[in-house]
């Protein structure tokens, strides 16, 4: 797992390149704790999750896997309760936000991890894949709550029963990532989306989040009243106040986040 912080931007790099950047037990306590991180420091004020190499993560490492079914050990059973849930519902609370720049492949939970982001730049050579029904398991990581949300009921369930490969291209169409890049422009262009919105209101965004996803399983009062109290807490921010008067003195906003 690499980590390194640039101009307010904390990259998140996979590091397992010669696997593809599989999930060994590991690589995903190291990933949660990354985030863990992440969160709690108050000079990152954007996250951006890549893989090294020529894949972004394959999921499960499927030799870690079977060793300890082999073995009787109940580990592998647990893993969803003690890592891929954890580490899903850290990027999704993330307060500020989470892109994620997709070289490669990014199948099963790798591909998960991306859905569950904020934002998702893929290079040209990206692909996804919900392989979870090839290896007789059911969607984790979140994907049967994330995925529908970007591109429908109908197609969540036709790609998870079918486990087939969606190019980049398709992806863009059908709402998977936001933009795709060439492969050599992909961590450049990500880093320039990320210190775009590390320089931007940090709590506003948290809240941008919180409200959004609370508002897919509420009704139109409670979604109201949670934007009442969204608003009334950020209306007592330094950055609302600063952007007002930068709005008055015709200037641009400079936001610290606070």
């Amino acid at each position: 797992m690499l980590v390194t912080d640039a101009d307010g931007v904390r990259t998140l790099t996979l590091n397992r390149p010669d696997a593809y950047n599989s999930l060994t037990v590991e690589l995903k306590e190291r990933l949660l704790a990354a985030l863990r991180d992440a969160a709690a420091d108050d000079t990152v004020r954007a996250v951006v999750l890549t893989g090294s190499g020529r894949a972004f993560c394959a999921g499960q490492d499927l030799k870690e896997h079977v060793g300890m079914l082999r073995s009787g050990d109940a580990a592998p059973l647990r893993t969803v309760a003690e890592h891929y849930n954890p580490i899903v519902t850290a990027i999704v609370d993330m307060p500020k936000p989470v892109i994620a720049a997709v070289n490669g492949s990014a199948a099963g939970a790798g591909a998960a991890f991306a859905y569950a982001s904020d934002l998702r730049i893929a290079g040209a050579s990206a692909s996804f894949a919900m392989a979870f029904a090839g290896v007789g398991l059911g969607p984790d990581s979140g994907a049967s709550w994330t995925l529908q949300r970007l591109v429908g009921h109908g197609r969540a369930v036709e790609l998870m029963l079918l486990a087939r490969k969606v190019d980049s291209t398709e992806a863009l169409r059908l709402g998977l990532v936001g933009e795709v890049v060439p492969d050599d422009e992909l961590a450049s262009r990500a880093h320039t989306v990320a210190t775009t919105l590390a320089a931007g209101p940090t709590r506003a965004y948290a809240k941008v989040k919180s409200t959004v996803a609370a508002a897919a399983g509420s009704s139109l009062a409670e979604a109201l009243a949670a934007e009442d109290a969204a608003q009334t807490e950020l209306g007592a921010t330094a950055d609302h106040r600063e952007a007002v008067e930068a709005f008055v003195e015709k200037r641009r906003p400079r936001f610290t986040g606070r």
